[in-house]
């Protein structure tokens, strides 16, 4: 099942100094993810609630993504629909393309979900409209509420998702997962209290890095040119 082998992959990754970012997309050229198989949905269900069972990693892989260590990167090369709507609004980073559909439709067949994920990426007034109406997001909505950071053709939606990883890749691996662990731990947060956790863990948990070095790449360009 997709959720446990996700949730396998992230185990195997968490803690490993060799993987800085994650990037998550759909096969083929049709969808990022369609959510549940509605037959096998019907087909687990409980005799008596009429409900499938849910496992754990269905149940938390969401909350799991949210909070993951590393930034995660949503390559949405199609239509995220349901809980794949709901895996992509736990990303850190989405790109899409033209094909790129979101729809939460739990509403529209008894359930809810994304109540706490929606909001953080397109704020209050438009999570409420898309969770309540359980409508159809164009790309070229999504990009312009946030629930797309940037948007490309078809074809280079996985190119762009790894430039920027890359990118990201780049940086001091401790300061960029310490930069997500505040961000996520400000939520709720005041702002001073935020400010006040950013100085706290830059004196004792993140540390700088020394002038030296973090501007190595800098200094050495300088003395290159010098020498020229």
């Amino acid at each position: 099942m997709m959720f446990a082998e996700i949730n396998d992959v992230l185990n195997k990754i968490e803690n490993d100094s060799a993987v800085n970012v994650l990037i998550i997309t759909g096969a083929g050229n049709k969808a990022f993810s369609a959510g549940a198989d509605i037959h096998e949905m019907l087909a687990q269900s409980d005799v008596k609630t009429g409900l499938p069972e849910k496992t754990d990693e269905q149940t938390w892989l969401p909350w799991r993504l949210a909070k993951f260590p590393k930034p995660t990167i949503g390559a949405v090369n199609g239509l995220a629909y349901g809980g794949g709507a709901v895996i992509a609004s736990s990303l850190d980073i989405r790109i899409g393309c033209d094909l790129s559909k979101f729809r939460f439709l739990a509403a529209s067949y008894g359930r809810l979900n994304a109540t706490w994920s929606l909001p953080m990426q397109v704020g209050w007034p438009i999570a409420k409209e898309l969770l309540f109406t359980a409508r159809v997001v164009e790309a070229a909505e999504a990009l312009n509420i946030g629930l797309l950071n940037h948007m490309v053709s078809t074809d280079l939606v996985l190119t762009r998702a790894k430039e920027i990883a890359l990118t990201i890749a780049e940086n001091d691996p401790n300061m960029v997962t310490g930069i997500k662990g505040l961000l996520i731990g400000h939520v709720g947060s005041s702002w001073a209290e935020m400010f006040n956790e950013e100085l706290s863990i830059i004196s004792e948990k993140l540390k700088p890095t020394s002038v030296a070095e973090g501007f190595k790449d800098f200094f050495e360009r300088k003395r290159e040119t010098k020498s020229k």
